[in-house]
């Protein structure tokens, strides 16, 4: 009995300090009046006022949008239905599918690995993942119908994968030369919270299928964190969702990131719509590999793939403290050091080089960054890193201005939608200082 008592409460002490840490981050969250801080509550005014349009004209069903500036909140508002059918409110603390913002954090994780000596990213990815040490490439057939297989060049490195630079698809999605094969073998895109394998299982089937470029050759948006989140399984020996829990979720307070979502939570899941016209939108289907719902939910699908390249659920406030670290060199509001400023500062700057990626943007360790805003055309300062979700969400941190912009939505298709452009042109032009 002693002992239980013991057990007991050192379980009840663990708790506590789990959620002090989260109290106490959140209580140094501090909301702030947007002039103490050098933006224009007026021209926010107008912010909210533009987003609210997007929701009465039923061109969106809901959002909720964080800013943060110097590390306080001046900004924060959700907007419209969390689901329409229902008309439950979107809240602050919805929980959205965030999709592909989930390998900023999974690029963090491979740092992290990195600082502490288990693993080198100019390393090949073979030294760890054996399968992966000679893989083959599609090259078109010069008549157009089809393709030959030759061997790699060279191994794929980690810093391949993290850069996007290693020849590897997304499945049969956005592929176009190598889809029947990546079909075939089960592979159809970017949406695997519904498969019944382990990633590591699926990780080691990839490898045999052809690539569509050589390693360094050029950028293919691809499973590239999907195959990393098995890479940090196997180099720490933790599952990928304890690891990220903590290395980075405890220590934030991230409360609501996870893979799957306990059924506690479930109602404040956002429902994904898709978009069918100016003022049409109707929600998405339950079937198929990118919208699917139910897979989500703790106990309503098989829940054993950990996808590091698109499996999170998160809220605004959630993924934008994850990114205010990023923006204060790795270290938490409380002073903790999660990442060293030089990790931070490889996450973040442009490792493509030669390599094209987009006009006047190069990409990271994780994100794109911004080069040259002559080229551009948009708001923002050299610098800049960002990247969004296929739920049509988006961020960007943007040093120079001391930024952290966070906005969350659930759609599967948003054709003529200009929301995000409108966002980020009225945010600076709030900004006074």
């Amino acid at each position: 009995m002693k002992l239980f008592k013991n057990i007991t409460r050192l379980v009840i002490s663990v708790s506590l300090a789990t959620v002090m840490t989260a109290a106490a981050w959140a209580d140094e969250w501090t909301h702030v009046l947007p002039e103490e801080v050098g933006m224009s509550s007026a021209r926010l005014q107008k912010l909210t006022d533009v987003m609210q349009g997007y929701i009465d004209s039923g061109d969106v069903a809901g959002m909720v949008i964080l800013i943060a500036r110097d590390g306080k909140v001046p900004y924060e508002m959700a907007f419209g239905k969390r689901d329409l059918a229902t008309n439950a409110p979107m809240l602050k603390d919805t929980i959205f599918r965030i999709a592909s913002q989930t390998k900023a954090i999974v690029s963090a994780g491979i740092m992290s690995l990195q600082e502490e000596g288990k693993l080198l990213v100019t390393e090949p990815l073979g030294k760890y993942l054996p399968e992966w040490m000679e893989t083959n490439v599609a090259v078109a057939k010069q008549d157009g119908e089809g393709y030959d297989i030759v061997p790699a060049e060279r191994s794929i490195t980690i810093r391949d994968l993290l850069t996007h630079t290693s020849g590897i698809p997304y499945g049969a999605w956005i592929n176009g030369l190598t889809d029947d094969a990546w079909m075939e073998a089960g592979f159809p895109g970017w949406y695997y919270a519904s498969s019944d394998k382990p990633i590591r299982e699926l990780v080691r089937e990839m490898a045999a299928l052809p690539m569509v470029g050589q390693p360094g050759e050029k950028w293919v948006y691809g499973l590239n964190l999907d195959i990393l989140g098995a890479l940090i399984e196997v180099v720490s020996g933790q599952t990928l969702d304890v690891f990220l829990k903590e290395r980075f979720f405890d220590p934030l307070g991230m409360v609501d990131t996870q893979f799957y979502l306990p059924v506690s939570k479930l109602n404040r899941l956002a429902t994904v719509y898709v978009r069918t016209g100016p003022g049409e939108i109707t929600r998405a289907s339950d079937e198929g590999i990118m919208w699917t719902q139910g897979d989500y939910v703790i106990g309503q699908g098989p829940n054993l793939t950990l996808s590091g390249g698109a499996g999170l659920l998160s809220t605004a406030h959630d993924y934008s403290v994850f990114l205010e670290m990023l923006r204060n060199d790795g270290a938490t509001m409380s002073g903790e050091q999660l990442l060293s400023p030089m990790s931070i500062s490889l996450l973040t700057t442009d490792h493509t080089g030669d390599i094209d990626f987009r006009p006047g943007v190069g990409f990271s360790y994780g994100f794109a960054v911004a080069l040259d805003r002559g080229i551009i055309g948009t708001p923002g300062n050299v610098g800049e890193f960002r990247w969004g979700g296929a739920y049509h969400s988006t961020y960007w941190v943007d040093p120079v201005a001391n930024l952290v912009v966070t906005a969350f939505t659930q759609f599967g298709a948003t054709a003529g939608l200009d929301d995000q452009n409108k966002l980020r042109a009225m945010i600076y032009a709030a900004i006074t200082d």
